[in-house]
């Protein structure tokens, strides 16, 4: 075991450094700290007596240390503490919230000077102080001293908050209460584990190259998804959720089909036929993020980091010609577009694009069950259960017509039996929390949508979700005696309900803390390492253009990218128009918050800043 080097800070009589050295292994080493001067504890009997007990057990004591300026205390090859203690924090006498918050603020920035990479900060509060929910009763967030938000200032989070027990440290003490020798209210306490933040990076779209008939191409990544293409969630070496949850579906309808399963890759579709994309949702066009392809004649043939090849897993192509006018585009898109060789295409939207392309092929098997895994794309408004990027499975089967309505069932049923099994597979021993999954039949008569009632989230959050779709409608010209119906899921939001992972962008987080809470061959309940992130709220309201038609869907996605998806909810305020001019100013509120990152109030002013910025540039709207 490697040896741990703890620091407590703010420490009084030294009681508490006394009863935690009684509990450590050898290999601990223990440096007990105050921010008074040796004489100043003379009198102090208590002190004094704790303070030769620490020296006598080979614990280090330092005197006048100030805990908002940890690294002048230590020598550089002193510091990279494993842990640090600071027990009820206070600035004495009658200070109020503020100051108290301004002491913690100074503390969370000086701990990031000397404590290890791994470490953790353990803060004990008085009850109600932090003002997180985990405090009973929960104080107004105004008239608390604001914890999470303070720690966030240091690049922390809080990974864990449990009750203060005074028994697992006998003999500690607790005192300086309004800087006398009395006690704080320890009743209701609570210890605040934090740990460090991975640092928001100023990550830039990227120029991917991609071969298509013998020809490269390079185009420009779209904002709203750095960070999101080729990350290998579905690959051989993946232990990511989304691949658990996607092998355990497979397998268990290997148990009631023969299976097939392909490669996720897309051809060219052919010239001024893009039906394809709306044959199964009308709608699909509008969701789809376009970019502008042109060619690249460097001599670099081969790929990079992985942005080349990968390309055509999820690229769907068209000719200039075949396609309908795109979504308006960027101004950095617009500047990486030359002038000649160029074409439009598109990031799959749905994995259901391939369906007429398997079901057409010379190949496809009746009776078995064609799968196809794979990540999609649409362009979408921000809510809690709508993605930019998920990962989408699509199982197509074909069948006798006049067996339509058994072998329908049959498959429907094999689903709802083996969606309900991976439902209930996280339910605590006698919890009331309930999921059930139903087939929603729409109007047409060809098409359910897969629906789930579910208290995965907690029993006072009941969601209804829409997680994949079942259509009926597909045909082939090869197969004629044969129905089709193909099934697309959600792999993303599936994930999610199973784990009881209640924000889809944890999925896609690049902190390695993440994987560790999943165990192979396990399913349990998924434990978050960045408890009560603080939210910030910030309104913006513009006038818009009268020749311009306003795309409340790009709003959301240009917020989402200038945010890097920090930005949680999008709120329509009000619509005003101006009784002389007739000119139109819209209003939304904004909430931002993360799910795995620090976040402070000043990073949220400049990208609310920068987001005025640039709904000017690209939305053709003025900031009021």
């Amino acid at each position: 075991m490697a040896p741990r080097r703890l620091l407590l800070v703010g420490e009084g009589n030294f009681s508490f450094a006394v009863a935690l050295s009684e509990t450590l292994d050898p290999n601990t080493s223990l440096t007990a700290t105050c921010p008074q001067r040796s004489a100043d504890l003379a009198r102090d009997l208590v002190a004094r007596e704790n303070i030769q007990r620490l020296r006598e057990r080979g614990n280090e004591v330092r005197f006048g240390v100030d805990c908002t300026h940890l690294a002048d205390a230590f020598e550089p090859q002193d510091r990279e503490f494993d842990r640090i203690y600071f027990n009820f924090p206070h600035c004495g006498r009658k200070a109020g919230v503020a100051k108290n918050r301004e002491l913690l603020a100074k503390f969370f920035r000086s701990c990031a000077d000397v404590l290890a990479k791994d470490g953790e900060v353990h803060v004990a509060l008085c009850r109600g102080q932090g003002g997180t929910p985990a405090d009973k009763p929960m104080r107004e967030w105004h008239n608390s001293w604001q914890v999470v938000a303070m720690a966030a200032l240091g690049g922390f989070i809080l990974s864990d908050v449990h009750p203060f027990n005074c028994e697992a440290v006998p003999g500690y003490r607790c005192t300086g209460y309004r800087s006398q020798d009395k006690s704080f209210h320890i009743e209701g306490a609570l210890n605040h584990i934090f740990t460090r933040s991975l640092p928001f990076e100023s990550l830039q779209p990227r120029i991917s190259r991609i071969k298509l008939g013998g020809q490269w191409f390079s185009f420009l990544e779209p904002e709203v998804l750095v960070g999101k293409l080729n990350r290998g969630f579905l690959e051989a070496p993946s232990c990511h959720p989304i691949k658990t949850i996607n092998e355990k579906l497979i397998a268990e309808l290997g148990k009631a089909f023969p299976l097939k399963r392909l490669k996720c890759s897309s051809p060219l579709l052919p010239q001024g036929d893009a039906s394809v994309l709306t044959s199964h949702n009308p709608d699909i066009l509008s969701t789809a993020f376009w970019v502008s392809l042109h060619e690249d004649n460097s001599d670099f043939e081969s790929p990079t980091s992985g942005t080349t090849q990968d390309m055509e897993d999820f690229l769907v192509s068209f000719s200039e010609l075949s396609l309908p006018k795109s979504p308006r585009r960027d101004s950095k898109e617009e500047a990486h577009e030359g002038t000649h060789g160029q074409a439009k295409a598109c990031l799959r939207p749905s994995l259901l694009v391939h369906s007429q392309a398997v079901i057409q092929a010379p190949d496809f098997l009746p009776g078995s069950l064609h799968i196809l895994s794979g990540p999609v794309f649409q362009r979408c408004c921000i809510s809690p259960f709508t993605m930019p990027a998920f990962h989408e499975t699509l199982y197509i089967l074909g069948f006798n017509k006049h067996l339509k309505d058994s072998c329908l069932q049959s498959l429907l049923d094999h689903l709802k039996g083996i969606l309900d099994n991976l439902l209930t597979q996280t339910w605590l021993e006698g919890s009331e929390w309930s999921s059930s999954v139903e087939f929603v039949f729409q109007p047409t008569g060809e098409r359910y949508m897969i629906t789930v009632k579910s208290q995965n989230f907690g029993p006072d959050c009941v969601k209804d979700l829409i997680i994949g779709s079942v259509t009926t409608s597909a045909t082939s010209v090869i197969h004629k005696d044969q129905c089709f119906v193909c099934v697309s899921m959600n792999l993303d939001l599936l994930a999610m309900l199973v784990w009881g992972i209640s924000d889809w962008r944890m999925l896609w987080t690049s902190d390695s803390r993440f994987l560790k809470n999943f165990v192979p061959g396990k399913i349990e309940p998924f434990k978050s390492y960045s408890l009560y992130p603080p939210y910030y709220v910030h309104d913006i309201s513009f006038w818009l253009d009268e020749k311009k038609r306003f795309d409340e869907v790009e709003f959301h996605t240009l917020a989402r990218a200038v945010s890097q998806d920090t930005v949680i909810s999008i709120q329509f305020l009000s619509r005003f128009q101006h009784p002389k001019t007739e000119q139109v100013s819209l209003c939304y509120r904004l909430t931002y918050q993360t799910c795995d990152k620090a976040l402070t109030q000043q990073q949220v002013a400049s990208m609310q800043s920068q987001l005025r910025k640039e709904i000017q540039q690209r939305l053709h709207v003025t900031p009021r």
